[in-house]
Parts: structure tokens; sequence; C-alpha cells
């Protein structure tokens, strides 16, 4: 799964731009044979969601058909060319020039196709069919009815009726794109790093596993350099560790040889780092770190969901001025180009599947098993040599009270640690004690709403209900805590005195509140808020105008008032709070 690079073996070209576009309300599309082509078609930005690119598509969810045709780059007749879709939400079904080439289904993640059979050197003609539409059977579900409401009470009556608080954007949201690379070539490559003492430890291990190869590690000081077969080892004196203080990158590039011939390398950033769980603590190189934080979403107007340079710097440029130092990715994993920005900045991750909204009872859950366990495998692979990546959550807010939760989760749990061992696992629970999982999971995440869904307007009285419940979930489990939800709608503009609920100012005491009871449990070991900025959401009457408004920044990033109160206490140590 390594991203597409460009040097002398390998070149990709990126499909970004306009291209064609057609809904199909009907679904006769596969029958009337649009895969050939489209025969009304209107122009699309790709990458990009759909729905907000249209106001008369704003709700449609699929299928819909896109259309682009492209000719072969100079120099790649002959070649075996792949195609890496990055993120088409939610089923992906792929033709080139008539010909099928599969189907992926989940948003997201990337998957990738050989078109070498069916590729031309001209007039290339690729057509893709999206379908976002929710069903009980998806992951993330939607459309529930019957019995399995009363799983989600609070969602039945949304418009889409998701089972998920944010908008189910729909469409091509990353790029895609056709590459080339050797016939002999790196298919995989694993950096693992550690600590020995005042020595950094790198293992690169590479797939063919009896590729003999050559690396070299650059640092600031010195180049490291050596070969071996399948596995090579490095150890550095005295390493720039990376962290958020000082996120050092050293420079790794893997050579494939043949004899002494080099003919295949791919290069990649390499941050020298530790993390693990250790009573109630959590260790970055073997020192304690606080998170302080976000949720956040990948969301933005007109782009949707669609992956948004500007915004991107912007978001992190944001962070950086509030003093945060993680974020989780909310409730999906986001793009590649974001968490290699993480390892830039110096941002820890808490990386996240797409099962948001899960449920347990029996009809249906194997498959619903099955796709997790496809995204968990998929994650992993694509995200395991980020430095930023400290930990793999494996869903949000599963409904998960029936006894099949736990099992469920517990063979998630065996795959993702058979998968990478050298990173803690975690869920981000809603239930409390009822959690079950909680007690094999490394850490335990929760969101919480005391004084805004319950004890609404009474944050003197949520926060003691907070207090309360984290000790008995600490006395249960054992196990340190990050609180990853927890916030207020504050409408821009809303002001009240005294605070009152949606004004700028309940926000910022609520917020203030907790963080007070959060300072005070010595098993906390984070703090994540509830939203970065404001997002799109389905229609439903606790959603004024589609919105949750829960962001410390508005949705086109100006600062709420909490924003100035969170920069005090998260940038200014000897600030009480």
């Amino acid at each position: 799964m390594l991203y597409p690079i460009r040097n002398e073996y390998r070149q990709y070209l990126d499909l970004s731009g306009f291209w064609n576009f057609q809904i199909d309300p009907e679904n006769r599309g596969r029958s009337e044979m649009w895969h050939s082509g489209l025969d009304h078609p209107r122009p699309i930005a790709v990458p990009a969601s759909w729905n907000g690119q249209f106001d008369d598509y704003r709700d449609f969810l699929g299928p819909a058909w896109y259309q682009t045709n492209f000719d072969l780059p100079w120099g790649w007749e002959n070649k075996q060319v792949f195609i890496r879709c990055n993120s088409i939400n939610y089923l992906a079904d792929i033709w080139l020039n008539g010909q099928k080439l599969g189907n992926h289904e989940g948003g997201h993640l990337p998957f990738i196709f050989d078109l070498s059979e069916h590729i031309k050197s001209r007039n290339n003609n690729l057509i893709i069919r999206v379908d976002g539409q929710l069903a009980s059977d998806r992951v993330p579900p939607g459309n529930i009815t019957g019995s399995e409401l009363d799983f989600f009470p609070s969602h039945s009556e949304n418009f889409p009726q998701t089972q998920f608080d944010f908008f189910p954007y729909c469409g091509i949201h990353r790029p895609v794109i056709l590459y080339i690379k050797p016939k002999e070539a790196f298919e995989d490559i694993t950096v693992i790093t550690g600590l020995e003492g005042d020595k950094g430890l790198v293992r690169v291990a590479v797939d063919p596993d009896h590729s003999q190869f050559r690396a070299t590690l650059e640092g600031p000081e010195q180049t490291y350099t050596t070969r071996g077969e399948g596995e090579v080892r490095f150890t550095i004196p005295q390493p720039h560790l990376w962290g958020p203080e000082s996120p050092y990158l050293y420079n790794l590039l893997v050579e494939m040889l043949s004899g002494e011939k080099v003919i295949d390398a791919y290069s990649l950033p390499v941050g020298i780092r530790t993390i693990s769980v250790q009573g109630n603590q959590l260790l970055l190189n073997d020192k304690p770190i606080y998170l302080k934080g976000f949720g956040r979403h990948e969301d933005f107007p007109v782009s949707g969901r669609g992956f948004n340079p500007p915004v991107a710097i912007k978001d992190f440029s944001l962070m950086k001025w509030i003093g945060a130092n993680s974020f989780r990715t909310s409730h999906y994993p986001y793009a590649e180009q974001v968490m290699s920005l993480a390892d830039q900045r110096g941002f820890l991750v808490i990386d996240e599947t797409p099962a948001v909204g899960l449920f347990f009872n029996t009809d249906g859950l194997d498959r619903r098993l099955a796709l997790c366990k496809q995204y968990l495998r998929e994650l992993i692979l694509r995200d395991k040599n980020h430095p930023s990546v400290i930990a793999w959550s494996l869903a949000n807010e599963p409904h998960s009270t029936r006894p099949e939760a736990k099992s469920f989760f517990q063979e998630l749990y065996n795959l993702g640690v058979s998968l990478d061992a050298t990173r803690p696992f975690t869920l981000v629970s809603c239930m409390g004690v009822a959690e079950e999982s909680f007690k094999f999971l490394d850490f335990m995440c929760l969101n919480r709403y005391f004084g805004w869904y319950q004890e609404s307007g009474q944050i003197e009285r949520g926060s003691q209900f907070l207090s309360a419940e984290l000790d008995l979930l600490y006395e249960k489990f054992q196990k340190p805590l990050i609180l990853t939800e927890f916030g207020a709608d504050a409408v821009p503009g809303q002001h009240a005195l005294p605070p009152e609920m949606f004004s700028e100012e309940f926000q910022t005491v609520f917020i203030e509140a907790y963080i007070q009871v959060l300072r005070s449990k010595p098993y906390v070991i984070g703090e994540h808020i509830w939203n970065f900025a404001d997002f799109k959401t389905s229609q439903g009457i606790t959603r004024m105008g589609g919105y949750n408004f829960k962001g410390i920044f508005t949705r086109n990033r100006r600062p709420k008032l909490a924003a100035h109160r969170l920069r005090d206490i998260w940038t200014k140590e000897s600030e009480e709070i």
C-alpha cells in the first residue's frame, strides 16, 4: 500500500480535475451500459463530495457515475499500470474502456487495480460508479428500521437517516492516481523504531521478503547505510527523537538490488519514537505525555469531505496556535497527506476506523465484523509507518450493551495486535462502566456531555456527574482514560450574561469546568474537545440549520470565545485552571 511517488523507477499521474458526472436515481446505469460512456453528464470537480457542489443533489446519496478520459504519459507504453483510488464513499465499481476492473466497499481507505490488460496509449475511458446510500448492513450503518431503532433513538428522525452525527457525504473524496513501478518492485515497507538506552533502533522490513536491498538512513550529522535480504536494522547513537516539541524526521531510502544494480527505489520519512501505556500513564519516548486536542471532521463548504490542501494547512496552523498536541481521526481515517502533515508538525494521532454507530443484534453481525476487519487491515497497512500515529481506535460509540459486542471487539483487538504490536488499541465508548471491551483494551476513551444532553444547562451539576463516573470507570477497569469528546454547541455570535446554552459564553465555561475535573484525576491522560470546527450534519430538530455547532472554530475557521480561553489554558503552563 505504498503511496505512489516519482523517481527514476516510479512515476504517477494524478487524475484530479473536472470529470463528467451523472446521477442514476432509478438505478438504470448497469442495464443501460453506462460503463461504456455517459449520455447526459454535467461537469464535477474531483476530488470533492457531490453533495456540496450541486444544490439539487445535496441529499442524493447515489448511485451516481463518474467519467474521465486520459492518454498514457510518454514512456508508459508496455508498462504495468495501476490505478489507486484513495477514498470513494461508499461502494465503488470501476471500468476501463468498457472492461470491469473490480469493486470496493468502504470509504476513506485506498484500493488498487491493475489496468495493464485494458489500457491504451490514447483516449482511455475510465468510469466509476459510486453508491453512498445508507443501509443497516453497511459500516457505518444507516436507515435503521424496526426493532433496531431501539439502538438509535436520537437519530431515527434525522434526514438523511444516519446513525452518526455528521453528514453522509458521497463521491470521490481523494485523488485518483495512475502509477507505474518496475516489474520487480517493493510491494510494501514496514519501519519499526525503538530505544535502547541512549540509542535509537530502526528496523526496516520489505515485501517481497526475499528481496536483496540497500537501506540508507540520512540524519542531521551522519548517514547510515546497510544492506540485507528481507530485513535490516540500524542502531543510531544519540538519535534525534520525534515528538511534539521536535518532530525530527530522518529520510529513509530503500533500494532493491539485482547484484549491484538498483532496480527499484522508494523513500519515506522516519520518526524515531516509542509509545506505550504503563500504569496510569501514556509514555512517549519513555516520558509521560498528556494529550490536548480535538475530535475533528473532514468537512468544509462546497468541497464537503473532499481533500482540501489549503484547509489542511489552516487547520494545523490553528491547532498549533491554540496549543494542541493531538487529535483523533473521528470517525474515519483521514487523507494520507493529513497524516504526513501530522508527522511534520509533531501531532499525536489516535487513528480511527470508519466503524461508527455499530450495533450488535445477530442479524448481519458476521458481515459487519468482516467489514470491520477489512477496514482495520487496510488502515494499519496504510498508516503503520507514520510516527504521528500513537494508537488505533477500533470504533466510535458502539451500542455495545449486548453480550456479542465483547467477543466482536476481542476479535478485532486480536487481529490488530497481530498486525501491529507496537501501538496500543482502544475504542471510544459512550457506554461507561457497561463497556466490557475495556477489560482487554490498552486504555479507555470516553465521550461525555453532562450539562449539555443530560442535566442541560447545569454545568456544575454536570461536572459532578462527570467526576463521579470517571472514578467509577477507573475503579472497575484500572486503566488510564482520555475524555475523547466533551463540549457544547455555541452558535457563532450568540452571547449571554449569565451564560446560557448555545451562547459562546456557555461553551467557554463548560469546557473550562470539564478541564478542571480532568486535571484532578491522576489516571486521565488526555482531553479531546468536541469539536475542532463546526460541521455539517443531517437535518433534525437538535441540529439547527443542519449543523453541529460544537466547534471551537466556526466552519470557515474563525475562532469563537472558547478558542481564546482554551489557548490561555493550553499554552500558559503556569495558569491555574
